[in-house]
């Protein structure tokens, strides 16, 4: 009895220096903090397993992929009543680049509700939002100039990066033959043009400029050049543009 007392001993002490060792090098490897934001609408518990499964998958890949992902990073995940429903029912920003924070908000209105857009679209969102991270791309201390014509180049790189890897393709960033035009038109505006009519809605009904031409810029720029997605994010936005033919 002693002696298989003393083998379970030794057994449980190298189990426990394992998981020491194991949960030393998740915690070198990455800083990754989710905080579910939640109000009067709140995550069931299974929900929340869920969230946290997807962004922390999505995290590892990612960081394999892109080696200029921060490593700490802060994700706020909220419920919004917004119909998000041509990017897959879920929505999101880069907050900020230092300390590294995004905001992800996945709507209850969406078709076949909250858990349906998580398992739809939550992988895309998080693939999205952290390209602009490793490039720098921010709500604030944005590394980059003003201008459409980068939000257009630097919101397509983010798109074809998660189209890529997730293999989701969502309606609200699609193009067509029209949207070849719509890259002369973007180049030529002055620098201070309003964000929200060429990125989000323009008066004249067409929506997601920006993003539905920077898919179609960044894709042209890979078949000119011969470069794949990663190695055309390591580009500036005017780089890529003249790649691209423009």
């Amino acid at each position: 009895m002693r002696t298989r007392i003393f083998q379970f001993s030794i057994f449980a002490f190298l189990m426990l220096s394992m998981q020491v060792s194991i949960k030393a090098q998740s915690d070198s490897y990455s800083g990754l903090n989710i905080v579910f934001e939640e109000s009067i609408d709140k995550f069931t518990n299974n929900q929340k397993v869920l969230i946290d499964s997807i962004i922390v998958g999505s995290e590892k890949k990612i960081r394999s992929l892109l080696p200029t992902l921060p490593k700490d990073i802060k994700v706020t995940v909220s419920i919004t009543n917004e119909n998000v429903d041509q990017i897959g029912g879920v929505n999101g920003r880069t907050e900020r680049n230092s300390p590294a924070e995004v905001v992800v908000e996945i709507s209850k209105v969406f078709p076949g509700g909250i858990t349906n857009a998580i398992e739809r679209t939550l992988t895309a969102l998080i693939f999205h939002e952290f390209h602009h991270l490793s490039r720098g791309w921010a709500i604030y201390d944005n590394k980059y100039d003003q201008g459409i014509s980068i939000a257009t180049i630097n919101e397509g790189l983010a798109v074809v990066f998660s189209e890529t890897y997730t293999g989701v393709k969502l309606s609200g960033n699609g193009y067509s033959n029209v949207t070849k035009k719509w890259v002369e038109e973007i180049i030529s505006l002055p620098k201070n043009a309003n964000y929200g009519t060429w990125m989000f809605q323009h008066p004249d009904g067409r929506t997601a400029i920006g993003y539905r031409t920077g898919n179609f810029v960044v894709r042209q720029a890979m078949r000119n050049s011969g470069k794949d997605i990663l190695e055309i994010s390591k580009l500036s936005p005017s780089n890529i543009l003249t790649i691209a033919g423009y």
